[in-house]
């Protein structure tokens, strides 16, 4: 089966759910930015469905937002602000 351009550009169906992790500091204030940021780019997001799981030695935390990715421009859009973000080690 071949791939249409589109389909090779992304192997995501558009819309669907979408994990994405981001590793930090485990301080306060670090969930709300995160959630805060995922709620700008998706306005159905649920806070109560955020993952949350610290390090071995509890230095970092990751957190698992689930948003509806609606287009390959959105979820890049909202890597990048993720991973500028001064909180953020990591986006996964």
């Amino acid at each position: 089966m071949e791939l249409t351009p589109e389909q090779r550009e992304s192997l995501i169906e558009y819309p669907s759910r979408f994990p994405i992790k981001v590793v930090g500091v485990n301080e306060n204030g670090f969930v709300i930015a995160m959630t805060h940021i995922a709620k700008q780019f998706d306005p159905t997001f649920d806070a109560a469905t955020v993952e949350l799981r610290e390090s071995g030695g509890g230095k970092y935390l990751g957190v698992t937002l689930t948003v509806l990715a609606t287009s390959r421009e959105q979820l890049d859009e909202l890597y990048r602000t993720l991973s500028t973000h001064p909180m953020a080690k990591w986006v996964l």
